[in-house]
């Protein structure tokens, strides 16, 4: 059975997820086997697609949820977050 991981987490950048953002996180989602999905506002995003993530318009503020599952679970979670938390590098 394949691990599920699941995370709140919340924009914390002034410009919020607009392109650079969402490519960081997309280049990070693609480096594991587990599924990554980004839900905000009753929207679902695949983290591994850049036009999903942009079509969730997720402002400074905005709690997502994160959830990952597959065999790397624990670590895509981990490298999703750590994009979060060092604000996308801007």
């Amino acid at each position: 059975m394949d691990e599920v991981q699941e995370k709140i987490i919340r924009v914390s950048n002034s410009l919020g997820i607009h392109a650079r953002p969402a490519g960081k996180i997309s280049q990070e989602a693609q480096r594991y086997q587990a599924q990554v999905i980004l839900k905000a506002n009753e929207m679902e995003a695949d983290a591994k697609s850049i036009l999903d993530i942009l079509a969730l318009a997720a402002p400074q503020g905005t709690e997502l949820v994160i959830r990952t599952q597959g065999p790397d679970a624990a670590q895509a979670m981990q490298g999703v977050i750590k994009i979060f938390d060092d604000l996308f590098g801007e």
